[in-house]
């Protein structure tokens, strides 16, 4: 029965590919657009995945997200380093400063200050230079892609050329060689990233009273890192979170306050709906065009359950078909745009949501023919 029931749904060639070209179109657009999103997110937190060393992030307790910058007295790093548990604790400045560039134009930068003594919180990847190079006079690190995009030099031509080492910029009116360039993650804005020394960075910065961003810290081995950060909180009256807490209260400032996940819902439901209403509708004409073929099977003995198998089998197929051509299609697409700036993560959880969703459209197609099938009298296969 299982072999009539693949006969019957490749005979008919048009409406076979109809529904793998529904299912498929449904998939792409479900995984791609959802991957998306996911490599959206992922880049809103990408400077706590580049540093990868600190266990806990202490700032102040308005902060609501990574970015929502609320500087602190320099003494913090102090206070929180003498708190039990903690092996050690430096300072860190993060900011948005404005580069002047070679040819008088201005870029903003994501500026990041690292300790001065231990250069804790550094880029994961130097590509050249070293990074204690930093400890250079006025020395900086630059992202590869800031580098070799909106830093660049633009000549008269238009030809860019990227920085190296050696090359100067201003920031703030301050001069800035270039003595390494470093790979990070892509940021939200895709703004270039700068690495320096705290105490530069603040020379940098416009001045203010405080400007200290976060307390990076270490717990030692065997702390609890809940327990910690709630001793931390106590002791200093400051927030406190783990890498993964910090991670979460950004995703979730986003999700809360921007409309990125509206938009990108939208078009997965719409790609839910477009899967349902072509493969559906499909899917339906073609069990009305083999009513003959089920009635005779009937006539012959073949029980509802028979019938119910053979059409779930259908479905079955096609829905595996259609979904691994829009996967494959949507992580072809992804790798193809690895070095735009269109952000792509397609983790194992999401393939597994996509094969839910198509699982859902078969689903949904397959009942309206079922109920077809099970209500179809024999005497039909008579009818002329």
């Amino acid at each position: 029965m299982n072999f009539i029931a693949l006969k019957m749904l490749v005979g008919n060639r048009a409406k076979y590919v109809g529904i793998i070209i529904g299912l498929t179109f449904a998939s792409l657009l479900i995984t791609q657009q959802s991957a998306i999103f996911v490599g959206l997110m992922t880049r809103t937190f990408g400077f706590l995945t580049d540093t990868a060393l600190p266990d806990i992030w202490v700032m102040d307790p308005k902060v609501q997200y990574i970015d929502d910058i609320k500087p602190l007295k320099e003494t913090e790093s102090i206070r929180v380093r003498s708190v039990e548990g903690v092996a050690w604790a430096v300072p860190m400045y993060k900011g948005l400063l404005k580069a002047r560039l070679s040819n008088g134009t201005f870029q903003t930068c994501n500026v990041i200050g690292l300790d001065d003594e231990t250069l804790i919180g550094g880029p994961p990847r130097m590509l050249q230079g070293n990074l204690s190079d930093l400890r250079r006079s006025d020395a900086i690190v630059v992202n590869d892609i800031g580098a070799a995009g909106k830093l660049a030099k633009v000549l008269p031509d238009g030809k860019r050329i990227p920085l190296r080492i050696g090359d100067t910029m201003e920031l703030n009116d301050h001069r800035a060689v270039v003595v390494g360039i470093c790979k990070v993650q892509r940021t939200f804005q895709s703004q270039p990233v700068i690495y320096t020394t705290y105490s530069r960075a603040t020379i940098f910065a416009p001045r203010e009273r405080k400007l200290l961003s976060f307390v990076a810290a270490k717990a030692k081995p065997g702390q609890d890192l809940q327990t910690l950060c709630q001793r931390i909180r106590r002791v200093t009256g400051l927030a406190a979170y783990t890498k993964d807490e910090f991670k979460a209260l950004t995703i979730r400032y986003y999700m809360k306050y921007t409309g990125i996940p509206i938009n990108f819902g939208m078009t997965v439901v719409l790609g839910f709906i477009v899967g349902i209403a072509i493969a559906g509708q499909t899917f339906f004409n073609f069990t009305l065009d083999n009513l003959r073929y089920f009635g005779t099977l009937k006539a012959m003995g073949a029980t509802d359950r028979m019938l119910l198998q053979m059409i779930l089998l259908q479905a079955a197929m096609v829905g595996s078909i259609g979904y691994g051509l829009g996967v494959g299609i949507a992580t072809a697409l992804g790798t193809l745009s690895g070095h735009t700036e269109l952000s792509f993560q397609l983790p194992w959880q999401l393939l597994l949501i996509s094969a839910f969703a198509v699982m859902l459209i078969c689903a949904a197609s397959a009942v309206l023919s079922i109920r077809k099938v099970i209500r179809l009298e024999p005497a039909i296969v008579f009818q002329i």
